[in-house]
């Protein structure tokens, strides 16, 4: 739910062609005798814009944004994004410098439009965005889980990086792989869709990384160190009633990959029209355990 919706239509410019009325799923707004469109139960509003956006002729602002101050909606080709898709990497070989200024402005611009389960729209994203800062955080990790694997084995790490033992002591960087950045993309525990949008997130940011040129790796690693090591969200200001979903590592790349690759077939069905069969109880229970298994 939305509040101050600031719902306006410019009459001078509407054309009543009911668009936005249509395209509201909440039906937050109806056309009136003279077919001008109108707010009439905001408290159901979700936010979307899907009005504001869809206007042909700019008439609605809502929450006091201007249709004049957006960009038009460019043709995109389908071709070039499908090769930035099969061209994607996880890079683990990045220089040790940090991203021009510009680059990671456009990087965090860009988060503004990633979407959110049920609209929600709370994520708090962290950045690292000095290597100086990576590097005092990344020693802390590192010496953090050896002294957890030596000096004073604790059971939690050692499940977890007990077999990487001798790379650690060998000053391996096997958390953070030698990146220079890190975002990590928290969410509000009260979230509907807490994990999902920031994978969302970080997908977006992956490949809109990739096409300007900057290497990315998800990273699990740094995700289980965020669970382990509560003095990590402290440093990284995620705020208080939030909880870090995922970690991702990025930077200016280190090399340069000359083609796509050539993954294995995917396993793909296809539904029929066939009416729905009465699943036997020993289906019934496979089914629900596979469901809920995670």
């Amino acid at each position: 739910m939305m509040g101050n919706l600031n719902f306006k239509v410019d009459e001078s410019k509407c054309i009543h062609c009911g668009l936005c009325v249509n395209d509201c799923i909440e039906h937050v707004i109806e056309l009136y005798g003279n077919k001008v469109p109108k707010a009439v139960d905001e408290k159901n509003c979700i936010g979307c814009m899907h009005c504001f956006m869809i206007c042909p002729v700019g008439a609605i602002s809502i929450f006091d944004k201007n249709p004049d101050s957006c960009e038009k909606i460019l043709s995109q080709s389908p071709d070039m994004l499908l090769n930035l898709i099969k061209s994607r990497r996880s890079d683990r070989n990045y220089k040790q410098e940090n991203l021009d200024t510009q680059t990671f402005q456009k990087l965090k611009d860009m988060l503004k439009w990633v979407p959110t389960g049920c609209n929600h729209h709370k994520l708090h994203f962290s950045f690292v965005d000095d290597i100086q800062v990576m590097d005092e955080l990344r020693e802390h990790v590192n010496n953090k889980i050896i002294n957890a694997l030596t000096s004073k084995p604790i059971k939690a790490v050692a499940d977890k990086f007990a077999p990487f033992t001798k790379d650690f002591l060998n000053g391996e960087d096997i958390i953070f792989r030698g990146a220079p950045h890190m975002l990590v993309v928290s969410n509000s525990v009260t979230a509907p869709c807490a994990k999902e949008d920031a994978d969302i997130a970080l997908s977006y940011f992956e490949l809109y990384a990739q096409s300007l040129g900057v290497g990315t790796c998800w990273c699990g690693f740094g995700q289980i160190c965020m669970m382990l090591f509560p003095e990590l969200s402290e440093y990284l200001k995620i705020p208080e009633g939030y909880k870090s979903q995922y970690v991702m590592l990025f930077g200016p790349k280190n090399v340069n990959y000359a083609r796509t690759s050539l993954p294995s077939e995917v396993s793909i069905s296809t539904a029929e029209k066939q009416g729905f069969e009465k699943l036997s109880a020993m289906k019934t229970a496979k089914r629900y355990f596979w469901n809920f298994i995670r």
